[in-house]
């Protein structure tokens, strides 16, 4: 490692007493990142042949208990996958100066600005940052699936790419900070946090929820709407305002979008809405925005979607019993009598599970009904009523008189296919009905993901 100009910081110079390989794999880089409790080191993994970043805590354990305890819950996080999350590829704790272990995690090594240098250039588009709120609220209640609550949603803590383009992407960074101080539940460390971002149970010192992290998130997409924070002053300053008022939404935040962030920073947790069902209203928010912006048109290539279809090997093979519990649920939720989850490979509509449905596969695509059959939205196909979509030939010579569509997309926005509900009778489909299909749609989807992660740790595991 080449040498750093004028004075070093302490964990900087406590990150250069690691070897120059670590675990005879890592070669260390230059410092790219510091934070209260650790340095990130640009490193090369000589096995893979690839660039990482290695973060080193800077915290010391002093008993072995402390040590296997920090070591195990790094390693649960090294478990952990999820797309709005900077990715964990290993663990470890150095133990060169045995005196003085060292924890260490190795990452994904993401190219891209933090969200605090990016909104130096100014507030976002309202379709921007419905897509990070997309990915930001999706990692965090990944998160608290794990037992685990962040405490320091800020600016600094994002990485943002491709902002300007069809797709900005979010991660959520420093949640190795989080996981080793997830076990310490001290009051003098409820408080840990940046003051700017803080809770109202964080100020006051109360106990934590998952719901504080969805409070700071409100306020980090408030500012990518404004460009500068909500409460601004001095540090006791600032941390107290929120409990003395909400943090003001200017008129010009789109309806949907100030509704949901008056929401999340709600002073009552209790008032606050989880972590899905943020996800759920910003992916809402992005379909209605394409729909508005783009007429509804593909945002993603055709070559694309199917490789991303393929990923998950479900393609050719025999009806899925995985997800035959949530179609019997999307029947009876809609009180019809017909249900299927149905992949859009290339050229047909594959049936994987299905309920009233004699046939295995549909060819794409299918004249009459939106897109094709890639449904970009929660879709009613009826005849007659003033219908916005008429009954496509294929549903009216099953003898179908309803038919009710919702996309399977993907985290990445993907189209995968269709759930679909479907009556042989004119029936009334209200918004409900159609928001808990929309919930079943994301259910299978994530199902898909669980598996497809499964099969990653299985494969990391062997090698």
């Amino acid at each position: 490692m080449s040498a750093m100009r004028g004075a070093e910081m302490p964990e900087v110079a406590q990150a250069r007493a690691l070897p120059a390989v670590l675990h005879d794999r890592y070669r260390l880089g230059e410092p790219i990142g510091r934070g209260g409790a650790s340095v990130v080191l640009r490193a090369r993994d000589e096995l893979l042949g690839r660039d990482v970043a290695v973060k080193v805590f800077t915290a010391r354990a002093t008993e072995p208990g402390d040590l296997r305890a920090q070591e195990a819950e790094a390693r649960m996080l090294a478990a952990m996958n999820h797309h709005g999350l900077v990715t964990l590829l290993d663990a470890g704790i150095d133990l060169t100066v045995p005196e003085a272990p060292q924890v260490y995690l190795v990452l994904e090594l993401v190219e891209g600005a933090d969200l605090r240098t990016a909104l130096r250039s100014g507030p976002l588009r309202p379709l921007d940052v419905a897509y990070l709120g997309f990915d930001l609220a999706g990692a965090i209640g990944y998160v608290h699936e794990h037992g685990i609550i962040h405490r320091d949603v800020k600016p600094a803590n994002v990485l943002v790419s491709g902002l300007g383009t069809d797709r900005p992407r979010g991660k959520l960074a420093d949640f190795g900070i989080a996981l080793l101080r997830a076990a310490s539940t001290r009051p003098q460390e409820q408080t840990t946090g940046t003051a700017a971002y803080l809770s109202p149970e964080q100020v006051e010192g109360a106990p934590l929820g998952p719901a504080t992290d969805v409070y700071s998130l409100g306020l980090v997409l408030l500012e990518c709407l404004t460009g500068h924070p909500a409460y601004t002053g001095a540090i006791v300053e600032a941390a107290l305002a929120r409990l003395e008022h909400a943090p003001g939404i200017p008129d010009a935040v789109p309806a949907d979008l100030a509704a949901l962030i008056r929401a999340m920073t709600a002073n009552d947790p209790t008032a606050r809405p989880t972590p899905g069902e943020v996800e759920l209203a910003f992916r809402r928010m992005v379909i209605d925005r394409l729909e508005e912006e783009g007429g509804g048109r593909a945002r993603i290539p055709e070559a694309e979607r199917l490789a991303a279809l393929r990923r998950y090997d479900l393609l050719d093979t025999p009806p899925d019993g995985g997800f035959d519990r949530i179609v019997s649920v999307a029947a009876r939720t809609a009180g019809m009598p017909v249900a299927a989850v149905a992949l859009a490979d290339s050229g047909r509509l594959w049936f994987k599970s299905r309920i009233g449905i004699a046939c295995a596969e549909l060819a794409l695509p299918l004249d009459g009904v939106p897109s094709g059959g890639l449904l970009p939205r929660p879709t009613v196909l009826q005849d007659g009523g003033g219908a916005a979509h008429p009954l496509p030939p294929v549903a009216r010579d099953a003898g179908l008189a309803t038919v009710v569509g919702v996309p399977l997309l993907t985290t990445d926005g993907v189209n995968l296919g269709v759930l679909l509900v479907a009556d042989r009778r004119p029936a009334a489909v209200d918004r409900a009905v159609l928001a808990t299909l929309e919930d079943l749609a994301a259910l299978v989807v994530h199902e898909m993901e669980l598996r497809l992660a499964v099969r990653r740790a299985v494969r990391l595991h062997r090698d």
